[in-house]
């Protein structure tokens, strides 16, 4: 049985790949999570036809909307998405297809580079706006406590981790700030493999913490 998804997409992050606004790497991390989650996918799939709707009205120049215009597309999107195409996903496989292209292929493609502790990465290539890394956390094995330049988003892919706060299982996201400062700890069951995204480096205290971020690319 699959793991409930507790930790969704925000609506701005979701707005913002539909309206094609978002980093590549960013849009790697939305797509992955779609495959994955079919409340997401949904929402995503409104915000898709209501930019359609709303575009085909702007074809019109000078043309007022009316005041029920969006209550009505909404409407429309609602009757609409009940029956969602399936997402695809290898039979087996902990990546799916989004992320299956990216590294071409299976768990078993990933080339991992080591960055301490048991803690192995692969950074994908993505464009140079944000970046995108696969993340093998060993159980029970504690990240850096660290704070946030800009974005970070994780989705977990396999396993699970727990910060200050909350638990995070397959396929929740974890979307961090400037105002959150943690320290990600795996759960001891299972070895934690996690899809990362950021648009600036992380924080981090001490000396050595910071010549491993230069020498990880965080």
């Amino acid at each position: 049985m699959e793991q409930t998804i507790k930790h969704h997409l925000t609506d701005d992050i979701l707005m913002g790949y539909a309206a094609g606004n978002l980093p590549e790497a960013f849009n790697l991390m939305v797509a992955t999570h779609l495959s994955l989650c079919d409340a997401c996918r949904a929402q995503a799939e409104s915000y898709d036809a209501l930019g359609g709707a709303l575009f085909s009205q702007s074809d019109h120049e000078n043309v007022a909307l009316s005041s029920g215009s969006f209550a009505a597309t909404m409407a429309m999107i609602a009757d609409g998405t009940a029956d969602l195409p399936p997402a695809r996903r290898a039979a087996g496989s902990i990546f799916p297809s989004p992320l299956q292209d990216y590294v071409g292929g299976d768990l078993d493609c990933v080339k991992w580079r080591s960055i301490g502790m048991g803690v192995k990465q692969a950074i994908l290539p993505t464009t140079r706006d944000a970046s995108a890394r696969l993340l093998f956390i060993p159980a029970g094995t504690a990240m850096p406590d660290h704070g946030h330049n800009g974005t970070e988003m994780t989705l977990v892919l396999q396993g699970a981790f727990q910060d200050e706060d909350e638990y995070f299982a397959r396929g929740d996201v974890e979307t961090a700030d400037s105002d959150l400062h943690h320290t990600p700890v795996a759960d001891i069951h299972a070895d934690c493999i996690c899809l990362a995204v950021t648009d600036a480096p992380l924080q981090f205290e001490g000396l050595i913490h910071k010549i491993a971020q230069r020498f990880a690319r965080i």
